[in-house]
C-alpha cells in the first residue's frame, strides 16, 4: 500500500530517513568512521561507547537497507551505500556549520541585508560614505540603496521594503508612526557646463543665470518650489524657459552639452564638479545666495528594535550625520 502524502509533502519519499528516526549522531558517526576506518576510533570522536557506536549504525544500516561497511584486518571499508551517504553526511554537517556560522555572525550584526532610501543629496553626501566604510569595517554586510522622493520613501519604509531612509516626512501620512532625527536643511546650488560663459566670470548672480534655459523638478517637486519661492521673495522673475525632469542623470546629461543652469542640492553638484568623468564636465557655481530645501531627517518605523545589522548601520549613518553637522558648524562659524 502506498504511503499517502500530505499537502506539505508532495513527493512520497520526501524526509523518508529522517521520519525513520535518522539522527545526526549518525550521520556525525558515519563521517568518523569514514575518517578514521575503526568503529573505536570513530567512537571515541564522539565521545560513546563503541557498543553505542555499533547500535547506531546498525539502525543506519536498517534505515538504508544495506550494509554499509565490512569489516576487514585493519579496521572497517565503507561499502558503495556507505560511501555515498558518508559524503552527503559530510556535506550536510558542513552546511550546519556555515550555517551556524553565519546565523553568529548575523547576530553580532556582521552580516545580513540593510535596506537604506535616501533623497538624491543625502545619498551622496551621508549614505556613500557609510557604504564606503562598510565595505572595509563590515564587508558581508549587504546593502540595497532606493534613491526617490521622500514620499516614495516613506511607502517604503511603512511597508517594510526599507529599514530606514534619510529624507523627509510627507505632510499626508501619520507621523506618529514614525521615529525621527533631525539633519538639517539641505543646501542647493547651481551648476552648469565646464565650458560655460559662466564659468569664466570671476562673479556671478542670479541675475546672470537667469537669462538661460533652467532644468529643474517638474511642477510641484519640492526642491522647485523652494527655487521658485526664493526667486519670488527676493524680487527676481522665474525662468522664462523651463525643462521639467526628477532625472539627475538626464539633468547632467543636459547640463554637460548647453548653456542651461540647473539647481541641485549642494553636496550633488560638489560631487560632480570634484568627478568631471561622471556626468560630464560640470562646474558649481559660486552664486551668492542661501537657497535650502526644508531640513531632511533619519527616518525609521516608530517603537521599532532594529536587528543587529541594521544597528551597525544606523551607527555609521548617525556618525557621519554628527561630523556633516560638526562641518556645517565650523563652517558657519
Amino acid at each position: 500500500m502506498q504511503e499517502p502524502t500530505t499537502s506539505g509533502s508532495s513527493h512520497p519519499t520526501r524526509d523518508l530517513l529522517v521520519r525513520q528516526g535518522l539522527r545526526f549522531s549518525q550521520l556525525r558517526l558515519l563521517v568518523a568512521l569514514a575518517e578514521t576506518g575503526q568503529v573505536s576510533a570513530a567512537a571515541a570522536q564522539l565521545a560513546i561507547t563503541q557498543p553505542a557506536a555499533s547500535r547506531l549504525l546498525s539502525e543506519l544500516e536498517r534505515m538504508v537497507g544495506s550494509p554499509l561497511y565490512n569489516r576487514h584486518a585493519k579496521g572497517i571499508l565503507l561499502t558503495e551505500p556507505g560511501a555515498l551517504l558518508a559524503a552527503r553526511a559530510r556535506s550536510i554537517l558542513r552546511h550546519l556549520d556555515d550555517t551556524s556560522h553565519a546565523l553568529a555572525e548575523m547576530t553580532r550584526g556582521i552580516r545580513g541585508l540593510v535596506r537604506i532610501g535616501a533623497v538624491t543629496g543625502p545619498a551622496l553626501e551621508i549614505v556613500l560614505p557609510v557604504i564606503r566604510d562598510l565595505r572595509v569595517t563590515y564587508p558581508e554586510i549587504e546593502i540595497t540603496v532606493q534613491v526617490d522622493t521622500s514620499d516614495k520613501l516613506a511607502e517604503g519604509l511603512m511597508s517594510e521594503a526599507l529599514d530606514f531612509y534619510v529624507g523627509r516626512l510627507p505632510d499626508e501620512v501619520d507621523a506618529r508612526a514614525f521615529q525621527m532625527q533631525r539633519i538639517g536643511p539641505e543646501p542647493v546650488g547651481l551648476v552648469v557646463r565646464l565650458e560655460h560663459p559662466l564659468a569664466r566670470r570671476d562673479s556671478v548672480t542670479l541675475d546672470d543665470c537667469l537669462i538661460y534655459d533652467w532644468v529643474m523638478q517638474p511642477p510641484g517637486g519640492l526642491q522647485r518650489r523652494t527655487v521658485e519661492t526664493y526667486l519670488l521673495e527676493n524680487g527676481y522673475p522665474l525662468p522664462k524657459r523651463i525643462l521639467g525632469t526628477s532625472s539627475l542623470l538626464l539633468t547632467m546629461a543636459i547640463i554637460s552639452d548647453t548653456n542651461a543652469v540647473a539647481p541641485v542640492a549642494r553636496s550633488v553638484g560638489e560631487f560632480y564638479a570634484a568627478r568631471s568623468g561622471l556626468g560630464g564636465n560640470i562646474r558649481l557655481l559660486d552664486v551668492p545666495g542661501d537657497i535650502a530645501v526644508t531640513p531632511f531627517s533619519l527616518v525609521r518605523r516608530a517603537g521599532e528594535t532594529p536587528p543587529p545589522q541594521t544597528a551597525r548601520v544606523l551607527d555609521l549613518v548617525e556618525r557621519r550625520i554628527a561630523a556633516r553637522n560638526a562641518g556645517t558648524e565650523s563652517g558657519a562659524a
